[in-house]
């Protein structure tokens, strides 16, 4: 990890209550399961879009359509980064016509991967509506974008990064705040 760990925001059993919290908060605004479909943002949203769905069949019994979305190639930056950028797979096998979808990704800061999802998710069709969930919102915005639910509020400052580590790539669940200032 590039800088120097400042503080674990959440363990890995913080997280899970987070997820728990999150399903029900999902399945409450969205007065139960009924055309509600998940899109987690590539890499670790699609992980979090993974453990919420099984959270929500959990609770209500029911399995919940799930797709994954990479908004790599609609970036705004996509053209002036100096480096490939690794292109992951999109996945979304079914409609999101009249759907009301939950895009989930692990961190929001400036706003501007949530709205090349939105511009990602519109290529598919569209959906009645769209929410947003998120793991951590550090804060810091450069667009208009607010989580309709949000695990943990943490402000940030520019030396700073929330780093998310989650088990299927990191082989541990855990939220770090990192000091960049010393990288």
């Amino acid at each position: 990890m590039p800088g120097k760990i400042k503080a674990t925001l959440l363990t890995r059993n913080d997280m899970q209550r987070i997820i728990t919290r999150l399903a029900h908060e999902i399945l409450e605004k969205n007065r139960g399961t009924e055309d509600l479909v998940l899109v987690g943002l590539r890499t670790r949203g699609a992980f979090l879009a993974e453990r919420i769905s099984r959270k929500i069949q959990e609770i209500e019994g029911v399995e919940i359509p799930t797709g994954f979305l990479d908004v790599t190639l609609y970036r705004d930056d996509f053209r002036t980064r100096l480096k490939q950028p690794a292109v992951e797979v999109t996945n979304i096998p079914f409609s999101v016509e009249n759907k009301n979808i939950v895009l989930i990704d692990d961190v929001l800061y400036t706003g501007r991967t949530i709205r090349s999802a939105l511009d990602a998710l519109m290529a598919f069709g569209r959906p009645a509506r769209i929410y947003l969930a998120i793991l951590v919102d550090r804060g810091n915005r450069e667009l208009p974008i607010k989580a309709d639910f949000v695990g943990k509020n943490i402000p940030t400052s520019i030396n700073e990064e929330v780093k998310v580590k989650m088990e299927e790539v990191d082989e541990e669940d855990a939220v770090y705040l990192i000091d960049t200032s010393q990288a």
